[in-house]
């Protein structure tokens, strides 16, 4: 019983380290240019409901030798509508706000392989007041990648990166490794492995693209209302969130594509911690529809 309960609770923290090293690993592909998303989590036997909007711009600034600096940044608005009821109140955390500042480089290491760095300081907080040193991660990583997905000689084209990422929000100060693996297997499919995402694709054409995935999603922020709840202080809320479903594209043109993902849940670790990232409280933790649609403009 003891040993199963270790293992519950190993798993658990695997999810949420994974999930805030997708989100490093995720902008630091900076594959896009601009974003603008929506995601909405309804909760099926719950009256609470998460959404989220997102918007997101990178501006490369060309070097020479085939090196780029790239700036740019993001921002989440959250907002948590808890509607049940809780031994404390919710009005003090209804909207998060996560901000991202984006410095990266980028240079061709050799003729197969690109090297990269990247920066993000982060504010993440519900900013009901200034900003406080608790409102304030700093995130980065550095990434080896072989990107042969134009090569015509290839009957299998790829792409593989290695990483290495660090992410102040998961509580851990070491470095940690990072791997994906892309295929495409022939015109019609192709194939991803990896965090935050795997995925299986089947194209249509080169317009309308359709895929089964699993993938990652989530949050982390500081609550600058600190509170009590069943004698512990309750200082940071996070999320994180394990789904799988269908998704669809439009390509507009060769850059400009409209998306959207409709899944299910089949993990949900929402909570309040303290200061030391202990759980202090679980919130509503029922799997739910996930639903998540955007527009980007692409390399």
């Amino acid at each position: 019983m003891i040993e199963s309960i270790r293992i519950k609770e190993g798993l658990k923290y695997l999810i949420i380290l994974l999930t805030f090293l997708s989100f490093q690993f995720a902008n630091a592909q900076l594959t896009d240019l601009a974003r603008l998303e929506y995601t909405y989590l309804p909760k099926s036997k719950s009256e609470d409901s998460f959404d989220r909007f997102r918007g997101l711009i990178n501006y490369p600034i060309k070097l020479k030798n085939d090196a780029y600096i790239v700036i740019g940044g993001e921002y989440s608005r959250i907002a948590l509508d808890l509607e049940d009821k809780y031994p404390f109140p919710t009005s003090n955390f209804n909207r998060l706000h996560i901000i991202d500042f984006n410095l990266a480089y980028t240079f061709k290491a050799s003729e197969r392989w690109r090297l990269g760095a990247k920066i993000t300081p982060r504010i993440a907080s519900t900013l009901r007041r200034s900003i406080t040193s608790d409102d304030l991660f700093i995130n980065g990583g550095v990434y080896a990648i072989n990107d042969r997905r134009d090569d015509k000689s290839l009957d299998k084209p790829y792409r593989l990166i290695l990483g290495l990422t660090y992410n102040s929000t998961t509580g851990i100060p070491l470095p940690l490794p990072f791997v994906s693996y892309f295929r495409r297997v022939n015109q019609n499919w192709s194939y991803n492995l990896g965090i935050p995402k795997t995925n299986v694709k089947y194209f249509f054409n080169d317009k309308n693209i359709v895929q089964t995935y699993v993938s990652m999603d989530g949050y982390f922020a500081n609550a600058q209302d600190a509170f009590l709840v069943n004698g512990k202080t309750a200082e940071n809320l996070s999320m994180s969130v394990i789904v799988a479903g269908l998704g669809y594209e439009h390509c507009f043109t060769e850059h400009l594509v409209w998306y959207s993902y409709v899944g299910y849940t089949l993990s949900i670790n929402n909570r309040l911690r303290d200061k030391d990232r202990n759980d202090v409280y679980n919130l509503d933790n029922d799997n739910a529809l996930y639903l998540r649609t955007g527009i980007k403009f692409k390399i």
